[in-house]
């Protein structure tokens, strides 16, 4: 499974991308908020860090406008992935932006119909959204499944970009289902490694070496 990373934090980026957990990134209009930076400045910084799939998100409602804001986007780097949101006038984006040879992130996906719909229209990639139909007592890893069934019976071949991680649970079962990338926060993926018997182990190793009395340098 890739791992792309949500945020629009350079340096969070950089530190991943260094340990080679970064296969691209997604960022939003409130990820852009939250830099404090200006949208082209700080997705071309991200995509020269990246080498992967960068999303940058068009904030049009209607397909005209969404197409141009695209284009734009798309030529700030060449692994410029355009985000649209799932709505009619999204699809049709999605449609004229993947037809020119442009990659397309189709994203707040909460449906199978929907995701059906994206793949259709040609998209690269379609982003359900997991902790926000956890948020309101949906099963949110149930709609993965649902999507990785229909995407095989067909041969559709856009990828499965698991959205809004929140824990590290919803990795391991994202990879479990099928999902072909997850994005999360820098927080969760580093929270990944953590587990309370490695604590446990490394914390008895050390009082154990302790006792020998010896140096390794």
């Amino acid at each position: 499974m890739k791992f792309f990373v949500d945020t629009a934090d350079v340096e969070a980026i950089a530190e991943l991308n260094d340990l080679g957990m970064v296969d691209g990134v997604t960022t939003n209009p409130s990820l852009i908020l939250k830099s404090g930076r200006d949208i082209i400045e700080v997705t071309r910084e991200i995509c020269s860090i990246v080498s992967g799939p960068v999303s940058a998100e068009v904030v049009a409602l209607n397909a005209e406008d969404m197409i141009a804001e695209g284009r734009k986007l798309a030529e700030i780097a060449p692994n410029i992935a355009v985000k649209v949101p799932l709505t009619w006038d999204g699809l049709k984006t999605c449609k004229v932006l993947s037809g020119e040879g442009k990659m397309v992130n189709v994203t707040l996906c909460f449906s199978a119909n929907q995701a059906l719909l994206a793949a259709k229209a040609g998209a690269t990639f379609i982003s359900p959204f997991i902790g926000r139909l956890d948020d309101i007592n949906l099963d949110g890893l149930e709609l993965i499944g649902d999507i990785r069934q229909v995407y095989d019976n067909y041969g559709f071949e856009t990828q499965i970009l698991a959205a809004s991680i929140r824990t590290a649970n919803h990795v391991t079962q994202c990879a479990l289902i099928g999902a072909d990338v997850m994005t999360a926060p820098p927080s969760v993926i580093k929270a990944m490694a953590s587990h309370v018997l490695t604590d446990k182990g490394l914390d008895q190793f050390m009082k154990d070496w302790a006792k020998t009395g010896q140096k390794i340098l």
